[in-house]
C-alpha cells in the first residue's frame, strides 16, 4: 500500500505536538500556560503546512537546507512567546522545545542514513572517485538516486586519510591498490580538473587493471559551470595523457591583440583554422571573415560560432582576384593564414596542387594583405619545413622564406612553426582509434619513428601569443616538449581503449617521411619573453629572385628539381 510521505511527515509532527501539550499540562495543570503552548503548536503546524510547505520535503534526501527550513518553524514561535513565560515555566518550555527539536533532527539524520544505505544495497555499479576536492564531492552527490555507488574517495593529501565525506572513506592510493588485489570496480573517475598530464598518466598506468572503465572530468578551462559534472565525464583519452598547458600563456596580452578586431582566417573550417576561430571568439574579436574552399567545413564552423559576427566566404586562396575582392569588401585588420595541404603522402602524390595551394596561395594572402595595409599577418608553418624530406615541408619552407623577405611596408608578418597536433584531420590518432575499434592491427611505419605532439587548443593559443610578439619576417617556434615514439603512442591507445590484445604492424616509412622531426635549422635561435616560444634565425633570400623562382616552379615540368634549387637543404626521401 502506497503511503503519502508528506502526509506521514505531517502526522509525525502532530504526534510530537500532542506529546508537548501533554507534557505541559501534566507538569503545571495551568490553563493559561496550556493555551499559550497550544497556540504555539497551532502556529507551527499552520506555518509548516501552508507557508513553508515543510512536509513536502524528502527526508531521505534531507540536506542543510531541509534542516534550516524545519528549524525555522521552531525558532519563530519560540522567539514570539518566550517573553510571555517566566521562572520555572520558561525553563520547562525551553526544555520541552529543545527535546522536540533534537528528536526531529535525529529523525532527519537517521532517515537519510537509512534510505542511503538501503539505496546502496540496491546499487550494483561500484565507483571510486580519485580526488576528494570540491569536484569529487560534487560528483558523489550527483550519483545519489542512480545505479552508481561511491565506495571510496582517493586523495594524496595524508591529512585527509581515514576521514570521510557523507560516510564515504577517504583512503590513500596505496590502500586502494591493496583493495584492488581482491576486487574489481566498475568505474574510476579522475576528478582532478587541475591535474597535469604526467599525474593522470601515472594514475592510469598504476590503477587501470582494477577497473572496467576509467573516466575523467575535463580540465578547469573546459568545465561547463551550468551543467552537472556527471554529464561532463568523458572517457580517458590519449589527449588527456599528452596534453600540457603552457605555464607562461599570457591571456591578457592575447586578448589585447585580438579584441575588437576584424580578423580574416583562411582554412577557417580545418582543424587548426576552426580552433583559431574559437579562440578569436573567446578573446573578443569584433568580426570574423571565415574563408575556406570546403563547403561542409565552412558551414560547420559558421554554425558553431554563435556569439560573434561571422561572414562565411567560400573561396580558395589560389584565386587572387576573388581574394582581393574579399579584402576590399571586408577590410580585415588581421589575417591568420591556416589554409594548407598538410598530409605528407597525399602531397607527394599531388605535387602540383600542393605548390599552387601552399606556395602560390600563401603568396597571394601575403601580397594582398600588404596591398590593403593589414596590420598583422600570422602564417601557420610546420616542423616539417626544417631540413625538409618531403614536398609538403618544402612548400612550407618556401612560404617562410617569402614571409621573411617580402617588402611588407606597414604590415607585420610572422610565421609560427610547430609539430603535430593531436586530433587534427591528418593526425594518426583518428586512424589508430578506427583500427582499435575494428580489433586491429594498428599500423605504424617504423619502430623508431618519433614526433612532437601538442593539443590543438594549446597550439592555437600559443600561435596567437606569438602573433603579439611579431616583428617583420620573424619565425616563432613553439616549445613542443619531448618527442614521442609513435609506437609508444599506439601502445598507450591500446591500453586506454581496448581490453583485448591488439597487434602492432610495422609497414615501412612512406615517401617523404623521416624518422625524426626538427624545429630548428640551426641552434642560433633567440629567446623571447616566454619560455614556450623562441625565434628562429632569419634566412636572407633576394625577394625578386624568389618571385622569379616561384613563377618558374609553377610553370616547370621538373618541379622537384626547382624545389631543390629554392631550398637546397631539401633531401627528398623516397621509400619503398
Amino acid at each position: 500500500m502506497h503511503i503519502n510521505k508528506s502526509f506521514l511527515n505531517f502526522i509525525i509532527i502532530i504526534g510530537l505536538s500532542l506529546i508537548t501539550l501533554w507534557w505541559t499540562f501534566y507538569i503545571y495543570h495551568d490553563d493559561i500556560q496550556y493555551k499559550v503552548v497550544f497556540s504555539i503548536i497551532t502556529f507551527r503546524l499552520l506555518a509548516s503546512r501552508f507557508i513553508l510547505r515543510d512536509y513536502s520535503q524528502s527526508w531521505s534526501k534531507a540536506s542543510t537546507k531541509t534542516f534550516l527550513v524545519k528549524s525555522i518553524v521552531y525558532i519563530i514561535p519560540f522567539l514570539i512567546y518566550l517573553p510571555i513565560f517566566y521562572g520555572e515555566v520558561r525553563f520547562s518550555f525551553l526544555f520541552t522545545e529543545l527535546l522536540m527539536f533534537l528528536f526531529l533532527f535525529n529523525l532527519l539524520v537517521y532517515s537519510r542514513h537509512f534510505y542511503k544505505n538501503r539505496d546502496n544495497i540496491i546499487k550494483n555499479k561500484k565507483v571510486i572517485i580519485y580526488g576528494a576536492g570540491s569536484a569529487g564531492i560534487k560528483l558523489e552527490k550527483e550519483f545519489n538516486g542512480t545505479d552508481y555507488r561511491v565506495d571510496y574517495f582517493i586523495d594524496n593529501n595524508e591529512a585527509l586519510h581515514n576521514r570521510s565525506i557523507d560516510g564515504i572513506k577517504i583512503i590513500s592510493e596505496n590502500k586502494l591498490k591493496n583493495i584492488l588485489e581482491d576486487n574489481t570496480y566498475d568505474l574510476l573517475i579522475i576528478a582532478m580538473p587541475s591535474a597535469l598530464k604526467n599525474e593522470i598518466d601515472r594514475i592510469h598506468t598504476e590503477l587501470k587493471n582494477g577497473f572496467n572503465v576509467i573516466k575523467i572530468l575535463p580540465s578547469l578551462n573546459k568545465i561547463l559551470l551550468n551543467s552537472t559534472y556527471t554529464r561532463q565525464l568523458k572517457d580517458l583519452s590519449v589527449e588527456d595523457l599528452l596534453s600540457r598547458s603552457p605555464k607562461d600563456l599570457d591571456t591578457k596580452k592575447i586578448e589585447l591583440f585580438i579584441q575588437d578586431k576584424c580578423i580574416l582566417i583562411t582554412g577557417a573550417g580545418g582543424s587548426i583554422g576552426s580552433e583559431i576561430c574559437r579562440q578569436c571568439e573567446k578573446y573578443g574579436a569584433k568580426k570574423l571573415i571565415l574563408l575556406d574552399h570546403s563547403e561542409f567545413n565552412l558551414y560547420s564552423i559558421t554554425e558553431e560560432l554563435l556569439h560573434i559576427d561571422t561572414i562565411p566566404v567560400m573561396q580558395s586562396v589560389t584565386n587572387k582576384d576573388l581574394l582581393r575582392r574579399t579584402f576590399e569588401k571586408y577590410k580585415p585588420e588581421m589575417v591568420i593564414h591556416a589554409a594548407a595541404y598538410k598530409h605528407v603522402p597525399l602531397v607527394e602524390e599531388n605535387i602540383e596542387e600542393a605548390i599552387l595551394n601552399n606556395i602560390l596561395g600563401s603568396k597571394n594572402v601575403i601580397d594582398i594583405s600588404i596591398e590593403f595595409n593589414v596590420d598583422n599577418v600570422v602564417l601557420i608553418s610546420t616542423d616539417k619545413a626544417v631540413r625538409p624530406t618531403n614536398v609538403m615541408g618544402t612548400t612550407k619552407r618556401i612560404t617562410e622564406l617569402y614571409a621573411q623577405n617580402v617588402e611588407s611596408k606597414n604590415t607585420e608578418i610572422v610565421a609560427v612553426r610547430f609539430g603535430n597536433v593531436l586530433g587534427s584531420s591528418g593526425s594518426v590518432i583518428p586512424k589508430f582509434r578506427e583500427q582499435i575499434k575494428q580489433g586491429g592491427p594498428i599500423t605504424v611505419t617504423h619502430p623508431e619513428i618519433t614526433r612532437y605532439f601538442m593539443l590543438i587548443p594549446e597550439a592555437c593559443q600559443l600561435v596567437l601569443q606569438a602573433g603579439t610578439l611579431g616583428k617583420r619576417g620573424e619565425i616563432f617556434i613553439l616549445d613542443m616538449g619531448e618527442p614521442i615514439k609513435i609506437v609508444d603512442l599506439a601502445k598507450k591507445m591500446i591500453e586506454i581503449r581496448s581490453k583485448n590484445p591488439i597487434e602492432i604492424e610495422f609497414t615501412g616509412l612512406r615517401p617523404g617521411e623521416k624518422l625524426y622531426e626538427e624545429l630548428l635549422i640551426n641552434d642560433s635561435d633567440a629567446e623571447t619573453e616566454y619560455d614556450s616560444i623562441t625565434v628562429a634565425k632569419a634566412t636572407k633570400y633576394d625577394i625578386q629572385k624568389l618571385n622569379r623562382d616561384i613563377e618558374i616552379l609553377i610553370s616547370t615540368d621538373d618541379k622537384l628539381k626547382k624545389l631543390k634549387d629554392i631550398v637546397p637543404e631539401f633531401n627528398h626521401k623516397l621509400h619503398n
